[in-house]
């Protein structure tokens, strides 16, 4: 039997932390796919409430990470690698939730066209962030490395829409206060999507680490 695993035995609390932590921000960006449908709706409210319902039950695993490292000798990767991660991802679910809330506070007859892509790339995008940090339990670098470039594919792929998004609107004769709304929808989406290529690249790091 391997050392770590005689020295950790079976223990694998943070892990299963991690990995809720990580599945609770992929809810997070599924419910906004669901809310982006919605905007305009009655439903609209219960949608927005489901989301901020996955983001404190996202800040209690956190809370949880947090208190677990101060009260365990052991743990089965560095506890600044463990905290780090558990804060980049708790990350996403806050960045999504805003998203939420300024998609419901949209100028009146705002049409959710725009953003469609820039939805689906963050919510494929957190799809693979998730699966990379179950991958934190076997550390197989081949594997987490080829996702890795997955995210960062998706990741040039936002920064050439978002480019086109704003050159659009700023070419446009869109009224101010509008243009001022899309503009921060565009960059809180393109932020979501860079928070899951960093949790991407905490995760190689710390497979490399412990390699």
């Amino acid at each position: 039997m391997p050392l770590i695993q005689l020295f950790f035995g079976k223990d694998d609390r943070f892990f299963q932390l991690l990995e809720s932590g990580a599945s609770e921000a992929k809810n997070g960006t599924t419910l906004l796919v669901r809310l982006v449908g919605l905007i305009g709706d009655r439903a609209m409210d219960e949608a927005l409430g489901d989301l901020a319902d996955s983001r404190r039950k996202h800040r209690r695993i956190a809370q949880e990470t947090n208190e677990q490292l101060c009260e365990k000798f052991v743990t089965p990767l560095e506890r600044e690698d463990i905290a780090a991660l558990s804060s980049l991802i708790y990350k996403i679910s806050k960045t999504v939730e805003k998203i939420g809330e300024r998609l419901t506070i949209a100028p009146s007859g705002v049409k959710m066209d725009s953003i469609q892509k820039q939805v689906s790339i963050l919510d494929q995008a957190a799809t693979i962030m998730l699966k990379m940090v179950k991958e934190l339990r076997t550390r197989e670098h081949g594997v987490v490395k080829d996702d890795y470039e997955r995210l960062h594919v998706l990741e040039s792929e936002a920064d050439r829409l978002i480019n086109e998004l704003l050159g659009s609107l700023y070419r446009s004769d869109t009224e101010a206060r509008i243009i001022l709304f899309w503009k921060d929808i565009y960059e809180l989406l393109e932020k979501s999507i860079d928070r899951c290529r960093d949790v991407g690249s905490e995760v190689v790091r710390i497979v490399l680490k412990n390699a």
